[in-house]
């Protein structure tokens, strides 16, 4: 019986009422799989729709807030890590956060490197390229546009990278470097291309029409003044006396940077909320710089008036205070065979730092002109200078950011006054007419 009834089947001329029935159900059954299999696909491709556009807009999501009740972008742009240049990264972001120094690299017009066939085409470089002719200025001005267009990805530093090969050779390779040598190198590089021709123009000639940097503010370390000496330039007085005869000695030394010991007694103490004896804070490394010292035997002075090598006393002022104020605290030292980190923990205030007390003349300077605000600060995350990882905070119109290479994130003032600085930038206060000082 059950042969018969699969011969049944088999016969297409089979015509079973029951049967037409049974396959007139399953085809409605087989139809209503057909259309939620199809209701479950087009979900699925729907759903990975959406996650691959969340995915695309990722970046996007995290780079808004909530800005007094209003939605903004973050705007911020990471760089990428080309392999340890995190130290070049901190730097270049630090940088671009300085308002007046930035923008004046972001006006400049662009420069064409190339002649002949290959005028008038942008050039973009790779280290592979045997390219002499670079510009380490427009490299750098690229790299500052690029970085508050509010792009979503994260911006490659390649050919600013290729031409620090070139200029500096202490910097090729892909080891880690030191992030405050680094940028001794930056601004020394870039004031001396500065002080070179422009399209015909001397740079220092387009430094003296910007009117916001007056003659005032100039410092000339190395020829002429440019940006980098008028924004980071200021003056140190150097006096050595001699424990001898008394004859004094004084010399004014240009600065970029001031580079400022930790105390000794304080080098032992890593945390911030370590109990053990006093918090070091900048002050104390500003008065341990600035306070009079006896130089020990290594260092004695050459007397002109005894005429030869005698015991002195050596004292730092500050004749002029710069626009920008680079303070680098000094956390890797030498002993006989190992550069060592001192991971102390420096506290620094975020507002109001007061330079007045080191001044060579205070009652010179105005009211405000010697309070200064802190822009940038960058950090080194590990136990040593070939090793570890650098990353900076920086403020932008009111906000706090942290650059970590490619990842921009918000962050909040306590969070910043707690990171162990290791190269701070404070911009001088502007006066304001009738404001208190506070």
């Amino acid at each position: 019986e059950e042969n018969t009834v699969l011969s049944h089947i088999r016969d297409p001329l089979y015509r079973c009422d029951d049967f037409v029935v049974n396959d007139t159900k399953m085809g409605l059954v087989q139809k209503v799989r057909e259309h939620l299999q199809n209701l479950e696909n087009s979900a699925f491709t729907s759903d990975r729709h959406r996650k691959r556009k969340l995915l695309e807009n990722s970046s996007l999501n995290s780079k808004l807030l909530k800005v007094n009740g209003s939605t903004t972008a973050l705007c911020a742009t990471g760089l990428r890590n080309l392999g340890n240049t995190c130290f070049m990264n901190a730097i270049l972001q630090s940088l671009s956060n300085i308002q007046q120094f930035c923008c004046y690299f972001k006006e400049l017009p662009a420069v064409e490197l190339r002649n002949g066939k290959t005028a008038g085409r942008r050039t973009y470089h790779t280290r592979s390229q045997g390219d002499n002719n670079v510009s380490l200025v427009e490299e750098f001005r690229k790299t500052l546009c690029a970085l508050w267009q509010g792009s979503q990805t994260a911006f490659s530093p390649e050919s600013l990278f290729y031409v620090v090969w070139k200029i500096m050779p202490n910097f090729r390779g892909y080891q880690q470097q030191d992030a405050h040598e680094f940028m001794r190198y930056l601004l020394d590089h870039l004031h001396l291309e500065l002080q070179g021709g422009f399209n015909g123009v001397s740079r220092s000639v387009i430094l003296q029409e910007n009117s916001n940097l007056s003659a005032s503010n100039k410092c000339c370390i190395n020829g002429a003044s440019t940006v980098v000496t008028a924004i980071f330039g200021g003056i140190l007085q150097n006096e050595v006396n001699c424990l001898i005869c008394g004859t004094e000695s004084r010399k004014f030394d240009p600065f970029l940077d001031l580079s400022l010991d930790i105390p000794s007694q304080f080098r032992n103490k890593r945390t911030k909320n370590q109990e053990s004896g006093p918090m070091c804070t900048l002050r104390d490394c500003l008065r341990s710089f600035t306070d009079l010292e006896e130089l020990d035997e290594t260092e004695l002075y050459m007397c002109h008036k005894c005429k030869k090598k005698q015991k002195s006393t050596k004292k730092f002022w500050i004749q002029k205070l710069p626009k920008v104020l680079c303070l680098h605290l000094k956390r890797f030292h030498w002993t006989a065979y190992l550069r060592n980190k001192v991971d102390t923990y420096v506290e620094f205030p975020l507002r109001g730092l007061d330079m007045k007390c080191y001044l060579l003349e205070p009652e010179n300077s105005g009211p405000e002109s010697c309070l200064y605000d802190l822009v940038a600060v960058v950090v080194h995350h590990g136990s040593g200078v070939g090793s570890g990882h650098y990353t900076a905070y920086a403020a932008h119109e009111g906000r706090w950011f942290h650059f970590n290479d490619s990842t921009v994130t918000l962050t909040d003032e306590e969070t910043v006054g707690k990171a162990k600085a290791y190269i701070l930038f404070y911009v001088e206060r502007q006066a304001k007419p009738g404001a208190e000082k506070l």
